[in-house]
């Protein structure tokens, strides 16, 4: 078992290949620089970023290249299969919040105070449907006013792109910042174990899944939280309000076929709280989840059994 991590996207992130070929470990450090790319051009937090270029050209159509043009696809994909709660169209709303830097910026790295306007922000779960796409000339115009932010739906996204890049070669686990996305059990084992933190008892578990193949994802509103005016603000932003969401769940963890998958489940359980969250996981048979809410309680799908390590 060869592993390797390191930081980008604002995560810590680790890859994990199942081989102990020179090969595979020259796959390893090939890794990190995959991510640096993909930071490079999906990043609102970089003034060189081609997203940021993309903000900036709102009302104009732009060329962009195969990385963006998948990416913001893959976003547009998610505010459909979510019927909106998980969009890119909340980068104003974030800002409005004090999310206009990157986390490891904040005061206090979260846990600190800003001030500022409220948040007057609209309301955006439809604002999605106005993003123009060319596919011919790979071109994306956004409507004046509105600006995109990526996040964990691009965490998502290249999880599953690494993995597939290190499946070529032998079972392989990436873990891109909680978005974990495994392809083949290691040797001799029937999956990959993966451990859900319990938001209430640090350093404890909930549970610990065994995944063979596919995504796990976690969402919460327990780390990147932080104090604006006085009020405590979270990253997970309701479209239908504008707002940081409310909710009663603080955590959300969701298997599903992709990290990028399971990723937009667990963050619309989590907006959606906890009978609903629950009950919108249920309805889709291809997914499994468990919530774990502010009270205590601990919500499993029916189907979670089938990932239970024991």
């Amino acid at each position: 078992m060869q592993q390797i991590e390191f930081r980008a996207m604002g995560c810590h992130m680790r890859a994990m290949l199942d081989s102990d070929s020179a090969q595979s470990a020259e796959r390893l450090t090939q890794i990190p620089d995959r991510f640096a790319e993909w930071e490079s051009a999906l990043s609102r937090f970089r003034e060189d970023s081609e997203l940021t270029r993309l903000n900036r050209q709102a009302g104009n159509a732009m060329r962009v290249s195969p990385t963006l043009w998948e990416a913001v696809n893959v976003a547009l994909e998610a505010a459909r299969r979510s019927e909106g709660l998980v969009t890119p169209t909340v980068l104003p709303a974030l800002e409005a919040a004090g999310y206009d830097r990157s986390f490891d910026s904040l005061p206090g790295n979260g846990n600190g105070h800003l001030t500022g306007v409220q948040n007057t922000c609209q309301a955006s779960a439809s604002h999605w449907r106005m993003i123009e796409l060319e596919t011919r000339a790979r071109s994306i115009r956004l409507p004046e006013g509105l600006r995109l932010d990526l996040g964990g739906v691009a965490k998502g996204w290249a999880a599953d792109k690494a993995v597939k890049l290190l499946g070529l070669r032998a079972p392989a686990l990436v873990d891109a910042g909680g978005d974990v996305a495994v392809r083949q059990p290691p040797r001799g084992e029937r999956g990959w174990p993966v451990a859900i933190a319990n938001p209430l008892k640090p350093g404890e578990y909930v549970e610990v899944l065994l995944v063979s193949r596919g995504g796990v994802a976690t969402s919460g509103r327990d780390y990147r939280r932080w104090k604006k005016n006085n009020v405590e603000q979270h990253h997970l932003i309701d479209p239908r309000t504008g707002l940081p969401a409310e909710t009663d769940v603080l955590t959300a963890t969701v298997v599903a076929s992709t990290a990028f998958e399971a990723e937009v489940a667990a963050k619309a359980a989590l907006i959606l709280g906890g009978a609903a969250g629950l009950a919108w996981l249920e309805a889709r048979p291809s997914l499994a989840g468990l919530l774990v809410c502010e009270d205590g309680r601990v919500l499993r799908t029916r189907s979670l059994k089938n990932f239970i390590w024991s």
